[in-house]
């Protein structure tokens, strides 16, 4: 008996020879899955890749390790601690490459909403306007300057014209800045005349036009220069390059983000960023 339920068990369409514990756990062979097969059609599937050695990047260190081991050494022996592993040296060093990551890109979205421009949107309308305000503010200071200047005109051409006979101190000195004045403005207009004439005679400048970077226009034809080295003669290029932009990070936007977080809305660090 023992050997015929042996005999069943080997042709079991399943395929399996095992135990009967096995069995009951074995979810393939109750499936009627062949394993032999499957192994057979995935190694045939992914052929190319049977052999291939997978290796894992080196670990490099954000921080120079020597120094921040120092560092670390010194902290840790003032709170009784002799050694600290390398590992922990790697955990701090990418540790602060993950919070700077983190601190670049909270103030790179700062500045970047700092620098956006609401004057074109639709959902937006302006309600005041301070630089045309200041600049209606200079433009009647300059008016007034200029009416006292030529008040104060009129009075010196006047004082000039004179022929009072008495000896009067006052007349004088009115006289004698009458005097400068019309010496300093005709230094002026010699000067002017004689800008004029210089820009007449050079005649009217030509800038050159680079199409592209490394590239000298000469007679319509594009001497090509790269690294120092000829490329010989072709068509200037006429592919514009794009600008890269840049975002420029200032102090106001730094102290800004401390003030939004937790952790340093109360530092010292904030204090002295605020007394700069």
């Amino acid at each position: 008996q023992v050997s015929a339920n042996q005999k069943n068990k080997l042709n079991d369409p399943g395929g399996g020879s095992f135990r009967d514990d096995d069995d009951i756990n074995d979810v393939a062979s109750m499936a009627g899955v062949n394993l032999n097969e499957e192994s057979a059609r995935i190694m045939a599937t992914n052929s190319d890749l049977v052999g291939n050695q997978i290796q894992s990047c080196k670990d490099e260190p954000f921080l120079a390790a020597i120094p921040l081991h120092k560092r670390i050494l010194e902290m840790a022996k003032k709170l009784g601690i002799t050694d600290v592993p390398a590992e922990v040296v790697t955990f701090i060093s990418h540790a602060t490459q993950n919070r700077l990551r983190t601190v670049i890109e909270k103030v790179t979205v700062i500045t970047q909403h700092r620098m956006e421009s609401y004057k074109d949107d639709e959902w937006y309308e302006q309600a005041t306007d301070v630089r045309s305000q200041l600049k209606f503010f200079e433009q009647l200071e300059r008016l007034e300057k200029q009416r006292k200047d030529e008040q104060e005109r009129e009075i010196l051409l006047k004082a000039a014209k004179s022929r009072s006979r008495q000896e009067d101190p006052e007349q004088a000195r009115l006289k004698q800045k009458a005097k400068e004045m019309q010496q300093q403005e005709l230094a002026q207009m010699r000067q002017r005349d004689a800008n004029l004439t210089a820009l007449a005679a050079i005649g009217p400048r030509k800038k050159r036009k680079l199409d592209s970077p490394g590239l000298l226009t000469i007679g319509g034809e594009g001497l090509g220069m790269s690294g120092g080295s000829q490329a010989g003669l072709g068509t200037p290029s006429s592919r514009q390059y794009a600008r890269q932009k840049i975002t420029r990070v200032n102090l106001r936007d730094f102290i800004f983000y401390m003030e939004q977080e937790r952790e340093m809305n109360h530092s010292l660090l904030l204090y002295r960023a605020l007394l700069k």
